[in-house]
């Protein structure tokens, strides 16, 4: 990947239009450039896009530092932008557009970062060895009734991570270390895969429930691949928490770094990526939750149901994403 970065590095610099935005992203090419066409197609702005893993885009932009060619990060997960924030890789932003499309606890509490798109992680379960009332809470999935019934993806993965972060900052340290504990000795086999290896397994009969993102599960319910489709099919959704603090939230999102050449062109393209028709692209091509409620889901999502969100705000789950690395280390989360 540091390689395709070295390459990729000498168009930018050599590139000398001001009508430009360079992008680095996280984000898999294939989920964000068709949105970013539209907005050069209607604004002539040109678009370059690096992509790559997040920790090694921002080695990479810690690396440039003011010689960077980049004027966006752009990432998933709030853990990665409250790091880049800690970095000091960003700068504020004072936009209204911005502050009026994004809920407060979807973005920097110093206007640095902001959420884009919205995912939940969310328990899924095999419903022919399931009934929905026996679920209930993430905390739940630590009790002895799941023994070896329950698959989840490695300590190491961030989505993981800002799960754990947001038990830490509802209830603390303590009690969810011994959530961790209990929840790993109910794996049903050792953490390994991505979430889409953990449906399967459910849809197999490896284990009984997992956790998962929303997206990937109506990805495959949306997939050409006849296997997904199938997979997807033998499971169920199920909402947490809805009697108490809600289903997790996490974020893609974005920020404006400090050394951006193109900052009226960068900004504009954030405030687009909030609009209303940037948001229905979200929704019906990504199958991810809109920032604005008011933009209908995409039919996967909302076949569903509505559900309870949590309103933690998501700057927390940064703070805490250390004591959940260690505390899930602790507990024996591989």
């Amino acid at each position: 990947m540091n390689k395709i970065l070295f390459l990729l590095l000498p168009l930018f610099l050599q590139s000398v239009s001001a009508a430009e935005v360079n992008i680095y992203s996280a984000r898999k090419e294939a989920l964000i450039k068709p949105l970013l066409d539209q907005f050069t197609e209607e604004t002539g702005i040109e678009i370059n896009i690096v992509t790559g893993q997040a920790d090694t885009l921002l080695k990479r932009l810690e690396v440039e530092g003011k010689n960077t060619p980049a004027d966006i990060l752009l990432t998933v997960d709030v853990a990665r932008l409250v790091r880049a924030k800690e970095k000091g890789l960003f700068q504020a932003v004072d936009s209204e557009i911005l502050k009026k499309s994004i809920p407060e606890h979807y973005r920097d509490n110093d206007n640095q970062w902001f959420g884009l798109s919205l995912r939940s992680r969310v328990i899924i379960y095999a419903p022919d060895r399931v009934k929905e009332e026996d679920l209930s809470s993430y905390e739940d999935l630590a009790d002895s009734k799941w023994k070896n019934r329950v698959c989840v993806r490695s300590s190491s993965n961030v989505y993981n991570q800002s799960l754990v972060a947001a038990m830490v900052a509802n209830q603390g340290v303590e009690k969810t270390e011994a959530w961790a504990k209990g929840l790993v000795s109910n794996f049903a086999r050792p953490p390994k895969g991505g979430d889409r290896d953990q449906i399967k397994a459910v849809a197999a009969g490896v284990c009984d429930v997992a956790l998962v993102n929303t997206y990937y599960l109506a990805g495959m319910l949306a997939s050409t691949q006849k296997n997904e489709v199938t997979a997807a099919k033998k499971i169920k959704l199920f909402w947490p928490d809805q009697n108490g603090r809600g289903a997790h939230m996490n974020v893609s999102g974005a920020g404006l770094l400090k050394p951006a050449r193109h900052k009226k062109e960068a900004i504009q393209l954030l405030e687009y990526l909030v609009s209303d028709k940037a948001q229905r692209w979200y929704a019906e091509t990504n199958h991810e939750y809109s920032i604005n409620e008011s933009i209908e889901s995409s039919p996967v999502l909302k076949s569903w149901g509505k559900f309870k969100a949590d309103k933690l705000n998501l700057n927390l789950l940064g703070k805490y994403n250390t004591d959940a690395v260690l505390l899930m280390d602790r507990a024996g989360w591989k």
